[in-house]
């Protein structure tokens, strides 16, 4: 089986779509919780040059039972040698008139993308639980595909699971279960590969408004209901910024706390981390940001994952300006500062690692895993790079910029040269307006945070800061002055209390801030670093419940970090690892296995 060489246009894929290339899926599956596998069969709708007799799909770790083109002609097809990042590429013969691939296989038990959770692991403790990661490069441990961003399609999925489960994808969704276990899917606007997603588990819905609402377990829906009251005012706060959504539904799946990050965009249905339901509404920034990837991601995506930083940069830009409609200037400003402050924290992180090239925007991510691009860089630097665009030539050119970005290049890929080009020739053709090339070798090209950077500034913090400096000089904390402190302004003053401290000056601020009962997640792992630091034990029991029970990698990384700073905080680690590991995701133990060997 002979093949023609082409240059990868995708670092972490096999696929060569400027040959051959998928339009359409249609996804019939089974669901079987007892083998932990996915039997299935993927009929993908293909589009081919004219002399192309090679179509290639990315897969990893699936067990392909045969392949056929169209009405079940037979065809020969070839799986390569596996790389240990990138999986295997499976070559399929075609011929010229060749529509449709369709390929029968199963999962592994193991495979990355997806998490099969015992009754035990869920919030009701009766039905187990399944959800997909997909993204970066993952999607392809469960669906052979072309896994590169820049490859779109639409598709369609009839799923086959317990009949007392419901199954939701990113796509059009059932509101309930039905009595036979099969339900339909249907997604008429195209995604890449890494949108694709799947759940199943005992859920139920409530609506929030006529186009969004919420599913989660029985036992948490309410409180979810509750703390995401505002959900339809984020998006309609959304597109009086930058135009209208464009994918129909927005509903948000609280997942099990397993879930890997803190929120996933999947279309149509956001992934949530139950640890943003802190009982109030202070941590719904997330929600603000999965929706703007609606437009920064979803709509317009990076071509590439070392062009990570185009979606989740413009997406941190486009969540504080939903924050500051919704909630003013000065909150926008308090997420900014603790944004900025997280920044500089990872780039001294990276270049203490000797990884100095990851902190410039554009990355370099060949022969290595994408998930590594996922730092503060791609995110923070990049919002703070397109800040201080708005700030130098004014907030209404940039906004009206940015709608026009999304409108003109929505389902399309974008790498971070045509992102470059677009945005010269815009402001010159629209306002007379030349940007320098300096501009962005400092942003982009550059390592580190450049001397310009935009500084936020809240009046909030400011009268922290007055609290700490009070503290500093008379060891004196009134809890009066905290009382309507936000959940920011308690991060904002733990992330500016000295390194060390003594165990009596400890409790004091314990005392203060109630931080060792807190039930807030972003407080819980703020303190328990500063408690490790500073061997604070009554925080022990609370560290160790804490990172066996949440699967959140921003918060367990910073923990197990500071834990193994010390030798007895490395065996300590290793422990709580030992009992927590088999309720964190792959993208989570891939992480932590490393660093704990």
């Amino acid at each position: 089986m002979e093949q023609k060489t082409f240059k990868p246009t995708d670092p972490h894929s096999f696929s060569q779509p400027q040959e051959a290339r998928v339009k359409h899926l249609k996804w019939t599956s089974t669901i079987d919780f007892s083998t932990k596998i996915i039997t299935a069969v993927a009929s993908w709708t293909i589009e081919s040059i004219e002399d192309a007799d090679v179509i290639i799909f990315d897969i990893k770790d699936i067990k392909i039972a045969k392949v056929t083109l169209d009405d079940d002609q037979p065809t020969e097809f070839k799986i390569a040698e596996r790389d240990s990042i990138l999986g295997e590429a499976l070559a399929v013969m075609i011929k010229p008139y060749t529509k449709t691939i369709n390929i029968s296989y199963t999962t592994s038990p193991g495979a990355e993308a997806l998490q099969w959770l015992s009754p035990e692991q869920t919030a009701g403790k009766k039905f187990p639980f399944l959800f997909t990661q997909s993204q970066a490069i993952l999607a392809r441990s469960w669906v052979p595909c072309q896994d590169s961003p820049s490859v779109r399609f639409t598709y369609e999925a009839d799923v086959t699971v317990p009949k007392d489960l419901l199954a939701l994808m990113s796509a059009s969704n059932p509101q309930q279960k039905n009595e036979t276990g099969v339900y339909h899917f249907e997604m008429k606007q195209p995604v890449p590969s890494y949108l694709l997603a799947l759940s199943v588990g005992d859920l139920q819905f409530q609506a929030i408004s006529n186009r969004s609402g919420i599913y989660a377990e029985p036992s948490m829906l309410q409180k979810s209901v509750w703390e995401f009251a505002d959900l339809e005012k984020m998006i309609s706060g959304a597109e009086e910024l930058y135009g209208p959504y464009q994918w129909d539904r927005y509903d948000v799946l609280v997942l099990p706390p397993s879930f890997p990050f803190g929120g996933m965009e999947n279309p149509r249905l956001t992934f949530a981390t139950p640890t943003v339901i802190a009982g109030d509404r202070s941590l719904t920034s997330l929600i603000a940001h999965e929706l703007a990837h609606s437009w920064s991601g979803n709509l317009v995506t990076n071509a590439t994952w070392n062009d990570f930083w185009l979606n989740e940069g413009f997406t941190v830009y486009f969540e504080t300006r939903i924050m500051e409609k919704l909630y003013g200037k000065d909150h926008a400003e308090m997420l900014a500062s603790l944004n900025l402050q997280d920044l500089h924290n990872e780039i001294k992180d990276l270049n203490e690692a000797g990884l100095h090239a990851d902190t410039k925007l554009k990355l370099d991510l060949d022969d290595r895993n994408p998930d590594d691009g996922v730092t503060e860089v791609a995110y923070v630097k990049g919002y703070f790079f397109l800040r201080s665009i708005e700030e130098k030539y004014g907030k209404d050119k940039f906004d009206t910029f940015l709608k026009d970005y999304f409108y003109d290049n929505g389902f399309k890929s974008m790498n971070t040269e045509g992102f470059m080009t677009y945005i010269k020739e815009y402001y010159q053709k629209k306002f007379n307006i030349a940007f320098d090339d300096q501009l962005f070798q400092s942003w982009i090209f550059s390592e580190g945070v450049p001397e310009n950077c935009p500084r936020p500034s809240s009046d909030r913090f400011k009268k922290v800061d007055v609290v700490i400096a009070g503290w500093n000089a008379e060891q004196n904390l009134d809890k009066s002055k905290a009382g309507d402190w936000t959940t920011q302004e308690w991060l904002h003053f733990l992330k500016n209390l000295p390194d060390t401290l003594s165990q009596q000056q400890m409790q004091s601020i314990d005392n203060f801030g109630k931080f060792t009962q807190s039930g807030n997640a972003e407080i819980i792992s703020a303190w328990s670093v500063i408690a490790i630091r500073n061997n604070y034990q009554r925080m022990d029991p609370v560290i160790e419940a804490f990172l066996i029970n949440t699967g959140r990698r921003k918060f367990l990384g910073p923990i197990y970090n500071e834990l193994i700073k010390t030798e007895q905080g490395k065996q300590k680690a290793k422990v709580i690892y030992s009992k927590a590991r088999s309720n964190y995701h792959f993208v989570a133990t891939n992480t932590f296995d490393k660093l704990l060997n």
